[in-house]
Order: C-alpha cells, then structure tokens, then sequence
C-alpha cells in the first residue's frame, strides 16, 4: 500500500482512483502535517509515502502550471533569527533538513519532471523582500507548508519517502503571483500519476 497524503483533498481533485493507493487529507501546515502523517504511519503498513499537492515557485525556478519532484526538503527559520546557530545542551540540534528516498527518487528520475528543493513555511510567503530572503538563505525553489513535515515524518517511521508538487503561484508579492489553483491541481495530478505508475511497474 502507498499512503498519498495532502493538505487538502481539493488539491488531488483531478486524480483518479488507485488500487493500492491510499489518500489522506492532514490538514494546513507543518503540525498538521506531521501529525497526520505521523498517525497514519503508525497505525498502518505502507511500502512508500508520497506527499503531493500545490505549492509555490521562486522565480527563475519554474512557471504556474509546472509540476515537479521535490527530492529535499528545508523547514524555514527554525532556531534563532537570522540563521544563527544556537549551542544547544548535550550535543542537542535543530533539524531543519531532511532528503526524500534516494530508491523513490531514482525510480522517477526517468519520467522528466524537474527535480526541485522545497522550503516549508508556517506563514505562506506574501511580499518580495521575504522571497529574495528565503531564496537566498535557502537555495530552493518551491515553497509549500507541509513537505518538511510529511518527509520527517516518514524517516522517523522508516518509510521511503517522496514528495511531488503541481505550481499553483509564485513566491512573493500576492499581487504578483498569478495564482491559478486549477492550473496547479491538474499539474499535481499529472505528476502524482506518473510517479505512482513507475512505483507500480516497479513493485
């Protein structure tokens, strides 16, 4: 079984059905998320999590309406501001990073959806300043509030993990991002089936 976890169902509205495929709403945000997924992991048995749904893209990484497979994932401003690193006590750290499944990853290298870096934030990004800041600190290129959580999430359990996102704006000025949910929507479905597709063949 294959766990498919969203923010929103209304995001994989566009995909059809799957034997052996199991879709969960968890909710807006990384805690939300990361419950959700964290739950769900421990109350079932799942060869792989996928994480799919709409997100935001920095410029110069892609258009609304692109869809992608995000292979890392950061968690934004966790620590002290301004990216400082804090001595914690007993070797203690903040995880703020963590990888999709190198084995998920390579079987959908092949389909041609770009590869993407992914930045998870608890308040979507709205103004450009904050964007050339994250962007910068952070090098990625789509922004969603659940793809740290869900990957975490799926570590902690053992769980290969993979996470893949249809455009639905860019990152910044709200009045600039050409938001198009439906645009986004019908991206995700594309890539999310062709990804399901490849694991299927595969198992």
């Amino acid at each position: 079984m294959i766990l498919v976890v969203c923010a929103l169902l209304p995001e994989l509205r566009h995909v059809a059905a799957r034997e052996g495929v199991e879709i969960v709403q968890t909710g807006v945000g990384p805690v939300e998320a990361a419950v959700a997924t964290a739950r769900r992991l421990a109350l079932g048995r799942y060869e792989a999590v996928i994480n799919a749904g709409i997100a935001g893209v920095f410029r110069g990484s892609g258009h609304v309406g692109d869809a992608a497979i995000v292979t890392s994932e950061w968690l934004a401003d966790l620590g002290l501001e301004g990216g400082i690193a804090p001595n914690l006590p007993d070797g203690a750290r903040f995880v703020d990073f963590e990888r999709a499944s190198e084995s998920l990853a390579a079987a959908t290298k092949s389909l041609g959806f770009p590869a993407a870096t992914g930045l998870t934030v608890a308040a979507v990004t709205t103004t450009d300043a904050t964007a050339e800041r994250l962007r910068a600190r952070y090098g990625a290129d789509v922004e969603s509030m659940e793809g740290f959580a869900v990957l975490r999430a799926a570590a902690e359990a053992g769980v290969p993990a993979l996470e893949v996102r249809g455009i639905s704006n860019y990152v910044g000025a709200r009045e600039k991002s050409e938001w198009n949910f439906d645009a986004a929507a019908r991206a995700a479905a594309r890539v999310l089936d062709a990804v399901l597709g490849r694991l299927r063949d595969a198992s």
